[in-house]
């Protein structure tokens, strides 16, 4: 049994700092393979990403007033910010007008950080409630993922195809709810 706070070298942080910044989550089961290799426990892990999501937050912030200010001055990314929060509201308005913490967190857990960023801004918040909303989401999906990559990981005793199963699960498995949410809808 591991330790949970073992952190063998602090030299390795960086490798698995990489893989966990990888957009969308796709680093989330390499770099838990690669941290589980190393024999880092899981809060050094589970510190590492939080680190990744706190960084993408201070890059993803200014980017948003960046493209914020020059929408002023570009027609397209001015249309593009337009369409870009009527989609954000249509996703905040089937859950009424003022959407509660828990359904914040949950949209980040079930989009990214960004989009759950995105949607807390129109909520109201500003950046240090509705980064942490967003982070909050994404940490309880990181740890879905990582639980699950480490379990398939000692079933299959291969790292490395754990990972791969779960990368193709988190890109299959939502266009399947897609799949089978608009056949139900079709029906009805």
């Amino acid at each position: 049994m591991m330790n949970a706070f073992a952190m063998p070298s602090f030299s390795s942080v960086w490798s698995i700092f990489l893989l966990f910044a990888l957009p969308v989550g796709g680093g989330i089961p390499g770099g838990v393979i690669l941290a589980q290799k190393l024999g880092f426990g899981w809060v050094p892990m589970s510190a590492i990403y939080l680190v990744s999501d706190i960084v993408l937050a201070l890059l993803f912030e200014p980017m948003l007033r960046l493209f914020a200010y020059l929408a002023r001055y570009f027609a397209p990314l001015a249309k593009f910010i337009e369409v870009s929060k009527m989609l954000t509201d249509r996703t905040i308005a089937r859950y009424g007008s003022k959407p509660s913490l828990p359904l914040l967190i949950a949209i980040s857990f079930g989009i990214d950080p960004m989009s759950g960023r995105a949607v807390a801004l129109a909520a109201g918040h500003r950046f240090i409630s509705g980064w942490a909303i967003a982070i909050a989401g994404d940490m309880i999906f990181f740890a879905m993922i990582a639980v699950s990559t480490i379990y398939l990981g000692d079933l299959l005793g291969d790292g490395t195809w754990a990972a791969v199963i779960i990368m193709a699960a988190m890109i299959v498995i939502p266009f399947l709810v897609r799949l089978v949410r608009e056949q139900r809808t079709k029906k009805i």
